[in-house]
């Protein structure tokens, strides 16, 4: 009967499809074939009612799309193995010609697959700057219990600086021109770029142990910064990564966003900014929901030791004299983390457990086949308060607020300190015979401030101060050397932003900014070097100050 009813279908198709020397059947016959075969779906979709997908929980359901008898549904594009495509006939205002009467129509059926859970959020805790969980392009594959999402945005950034030279649309806090410096001399000039412009796909099937999601995902932002952007848009991947499981239980294998990264505040910039971590790199996640609203995640991440010495910044690719690295990594780093929602609250705790290490044997190194290890570890904290708490008339504004604090953990603070997990005094006078290896003792904090002018219109403003702590033997650093001028005492940044997202929504308290975004900023940062002046010589005066203004348009799918 089933087969029938479907090979019914399809000869419908064909008759209306057909080429134009066939024999069309009379408008009556074809009425009564799709009568018939209508009356064959109805009883099939009876038979076979759809179920209900279960709730879902934790961090995924915020970024959940809500179901269909809430709201609407996103878009999106399905296909269902049976029953095959029905042709409708409209009864009113008869066109002359049957093909102008006739449209493919596909079955409603729900987008999700019963049990599949929804996408792993891409925005979360702000980690990429104004990237939403849109619904993106999601196909069902035939005749399978999978998924295919496209998604992506193009973006176009345009900045000037107002002091130093910086010729980079990425520029982290620890590396502006310092006072007095050439590129001071100079002024700020302008600049524009798309090359961080973002495309990607992700897949979930449902399996017998649950939910397979893998993603994969580049821009064109490889390379070193460009002086030219035109010129150097290099495509780079970002994620990819599988993870299978339940809401309950998963794990996850391959390249994604690290479980230390806080992107902490909505910004407009490319750049990784004061106290805030965009780390990627390969690992092993387990993710567990340990109570309601707490999920735990434990991850082993690629290590990576970085040191400075008198020599220069070294991590294990960079070459001493043409020769290896001195710079070595032996075991994972180990790192954990624990967040806790509940009606737009967000609490969050992390940290981390590395081993650093220098190698000296087959190397240019002085003194020669020795080996020196210390731990690196910190732990930071985080909460976002929805401002409604508080007051109905904040809206749904909301406070932020990060602190940290360890040893050693540098290279998860991009934009705070450059190959300063450790200092070493190899190669110093007096270590001839042997050398330490010390991790930066490093803290900081930043405190935000999200506010909705109206739905569509709304703010930014954060502060954040992050300081490093060096030993005594730093001072023999040579003067205006690699060494000595990205010794970055103490840092401070300041953000204020306005973005108008014309689309945005309202759900719920909280606001889907939609598919457009066009935004002003202004960046003031600062930079203070350790021992100032007498460490960096020639190149400049003991301290920069930045200040940039950037505007960007973001268009995403």
């Amino acid at each position: 009967m089933r087969r029938n009813g479907l090979l019914g279908g399809v000869l419908c198709v064909a008759v209306v499809a057909g080429p134009a020397q066939a024999q069309q059947p009379s408008i009556e016959e074809l009425i009564r074939k799709i009568d018939t075969l209508q009356r064959r779906v109805d009883e099939l979709e009876g038979r076979h009612g759809a179920a209900k997908p279960p709730a879902v929980t934790g961090r995924r359901a915020a970024a959940a799309p809500v179901p269909a008898a809430a709201s609407k549904p996103p878009p999106s594009v399905t296909a269902l193995p049976t029953p095959p495509p029905v042709v409708a006939v409209s009864a009113s205002a008869p066109p002359p010609a049957v093909e102008a009467r006739a449209q493919i129509i596909t079955p409603q059926v729900p987008a999700t697959i019963p049990g599949l859970l929804p996408p792993e959020p891409m925005g979360t805790q702000f980690e990429d700057a104004l990237r939403s969980d849109l619904p993106g392009l999601s196909i069902r594959i035939p005749g399978t219990q999978s998924e295919v999402r496209f998604y992506g945005f193009a973006k176009l950034s345009a900045y000037t600086d107002l002091n130093g030279r910086n010729q980079t649309d990425a520029p982290p806090p620890q590396t502006i021109p310092l006072a007095n410096s050439p590129a001071a001399m100079q002024g700020g000039d302008f600049s524009m770029t798309g090359r961080f412009s973002r495309i990607g796909f992700d897949t979930r099937t449902l399996t017998g142990w649950g939910t397979l999601e893998t993603r994969t995902e580049g821009d064109f932002g490889g390379g070193a910064p460009p002086s030219l952007p035109s010129t150097n848009d290099v495509f780079r991947l970002r994620q990819a990564w599988a993870e299978l499981g339940t809401e309950a239980f998963r794990v996850l294998i391959g390249q994604a966003n690290s479980l230390w990264n806080d992107g902490i505040f909505e910004t407009l910039i490319d750049a990784t900014n004061l106290n805030q971590s965009f780390v990627r790199q390969p690992q092993l996640r387990v993710t567990a929901l340990l109570a309601p609203g707490l999920t735990g995640a434990i991850s082993l991440e690629e290590p990576e030791t970085q040191y400075t010495s008198a020599a220069g910044v070294f991590t294990p690719g960079i070459s001493l004299n043409g020769g290896l690295s001195p710079a070595f990594t032996s075991v994972p780093d180990l790192l954990g983390r624990l967040t806790y929602l509940d009606n737009g609250l967000d609490l969050d705790v992390r940290g981390l457990l590395r081993d650093l290490s220098i190698r000296t044997a087959g190397t240019a190194a002085a003194p020669p086949a020795l080996t020196d290890n210390t731990p690196g570890w910190g732990f930071a904290a985080r909460a976002s308060m929805p401002m409604r708490w508080v007051s109905e008339a904040f809206g749904p504004d909301q406070l932020i607020g990060m602190a940290y604090y360890g040893r050693g953990i540098g290279r998860y603070f991009g934009g705070n300190t450059f190959g300063q997990d450790a200092l070493s005094d190899i190669g110093l006078p007096g270590t001839a015979t042997g050398f330490s290896l010390d991790a930066l003792p490093t803290y900081g904090a930043t405190a935000a401030y999200r506010r909705f002018w109206t739905t569509q219109l709304r703010s930014n403003f954060a502060y954040s101060y992050a300081r490093q702590d060096y030993p005594s033997y730093a001072l023999e650093f040579t003067p205006a050397s690699v060494s000595a001028i990205f010794l970055n005492q103490n840092m401070q940044q300041v953000f204020a932003n306005l973005i108008w997202s014309p689309f945005a929504q309202l759900n719920g308290g909280t606001v889907g900014t939609g598919w457009l975004d066009i935004g002003l900023e202004y960046v003031y940062t600062q930079r203070d070097v350790f021992e100032g002046a007498a460490a960096t010589g020639a190149a400049g005066s003991g301290s920069g100050i930045a200040n940039r203004f950037l505007t960007a348009a973001i268009a995403r799918f």
